[in-house]
């Protein structure tokens, strides 16, 4: 089943409201085997509306509009289906009748303008709204099925989920106990590699893919890869999922730390409470953040002992010991400095193990030396710390958000190299 969604609303195209309905019922329509293949958002204009749903309705077996269906002269959707269908709009005695209960269980005077929301086209069946006043509507047009739903989340997803979900499961011919093919999906996680060189490393797997089908995308200093599947079980997805997963572990190595849910400050945490290590993270640029996303994971205090935010020089050398002479000779932005930083953080706090990051977050400060993006990591601990270089792009909080990416990765790598 093809479905098709059409937004409607200046609003949303002058970005004053986040269209959050987009993504809502995308993820809930290939829940449920139901491929969407286009996304169009219009502004109240009924030229632009009725050529929009004119072409919707011509290449899809189901088109779900969202927004437009209020009272107001701008409230275009039940016109424009009316005038595509060649379906009259008539006024529904029954919807008349929840209006006048609604407004007069609120003490307020109905005004003529709310009867439009009554308004059917021929041969449609309302759904009804039991947050706000304005019906959604259900029209079997043969070829096509046309469902209108009110644009506020909180109105929308009750109607969609009660009423639009089982009409359209049993239009598909879903028996009883489902049966149907359904999409399924399965993520995995990678971590310190960019994403072209994930993609070399599987590229004759994506270059042959069938099914499951695969895509890459980059998200949070992360690179995720999607396998897709259409499947009537979940057992049967796992099937087809199984052995890609082995292929792609084995070409990624410890860069790929999870799938699906798994949070790499998780996985990090998991890894150290397995093996009863101690964690101490010494922060420059990044102000916190790493400690503020291991103290985000619920057991975290079994591990976490100290995190210590050293923006300035002196506090570098006063709570870390970092020597004068270091950041004298090397700077703050070094390798040198990163260790000295992780070696006193774990010396501070007694731990089995730290991790460091001092860079330049940018928009200023930066040099051809040591341009903005210029981050040194560090992990102690082990025989011989580990110190990495990073050469970011982006905004500021892009550049402290991958830093702090970067450094639990870089911790996992340290512990699974020195730990086993």
């Amino acid at each position: 089943m093809r479905a098709e969604l059409v937004f409607v609303g200046t609003e949303l195209l002058l970005g004053e409201i986040l269209n959050t309905n987009a993504q809502y019922l995308s993820q809930m329509l290939a829940r449920h085997g139901i491929d969407v293949y286009f996304q169009t958002t219009v502004g109240d204009n009924m030229g632009r509306l009725t050529a929009t749903l004119q072409q919707a309705v011509e290449r899809a077996d189901v088109v779900i509009t969202t927004g437009g269906l209020g009272p107001t002269l701008d409230d275009l959707t039940r016109e424009a289906v009316s005038a595509v269908l060649n379906r009259p709009l008539r006024e529904d005695p029954r919807l008349i009748s929840v209006l006048e209960d609604y407004f007069a269980q609120r003490g307020i005077a109905m005004t003529d303008n709310n009867r439009r929301q009554a308004q059917v086209p021929e041969g449609g069946e309302p759904l009804d709204n039991p947050v706000g006043t304005a019906p959604g509507l259900w029209l079997d047009a043969g070829h096509v099925v046309v469902v209108c739903l009110p644009g506020p989340p909180r109105e929308l997803i009750p109607i969609f989920e009660e009423q639009v979900l089982p009409r359209l499961r049993a239009r598909r011919g879903d028996g009883p106990g489902g049966g149907a093919l359904r999409l399924h999906s399965r993520v995995l996680k990678v971590v310190g590699l960019p994403e072209a060189s994930v993609e070399d490393r599987l590229l004759d797997l994506l270059a042959a893919q069938r099914d499951p089908t695969m895509a890459l995308y980059a998200r949070r200093g992360e690179i995720h890869i999607r396998l897709a599947t259409k499947a009537a079980t979940a057992q049967e997805a796992e099937s087809r999922f199984a052995p890609v997963e082995k292929e792609m572990a084995q070409r990624l190595g410890h860069h790929l730390f999870g799938a699906d849910g798994d949070l790499l400050e998780a996985v990090v945490g998991d890894e150290l409470a397995r093996r009863g290590l101690t964690l101490a993270v010494a922060e420059s640029c990044t102000g916190g953040l790493v400690g503020h996303r291991i103290t985000n994971v619920p057991g975290s205090s079994a591990y976490f002992l100290l995190g210590l935010t050293t923006y300035s020089n002196q506090a570098k050398e006063e709570l870390l010991g970092v020597p004068a002479a270091v950041l004298a000779e090397h700077g703050a932005v070094s390798a040198e400095t990163a260790v000295a930083m992780a070696e006193g953080a774990r010396r501070r706090a007694g731990s089995h193990v730290s991790v460091a990051i001092t860079g330049i977050a940018g928009p200023g400060g930066g040099t051809p030396a040591k341009p903005v993006g210029t981050v040194y990591l560090a992990a102690a601990g082990g025989p011989e710390p580990l110190v990495r270089r990073l050469a970011l792009r982006g905004t500021r909080e892009d550049i402290k958000e991958r830093s702090a990416t970067n450094a639990l990765a870089l911790l996992r790598e340290y512990v699974l190299a020195h730990w086993g």
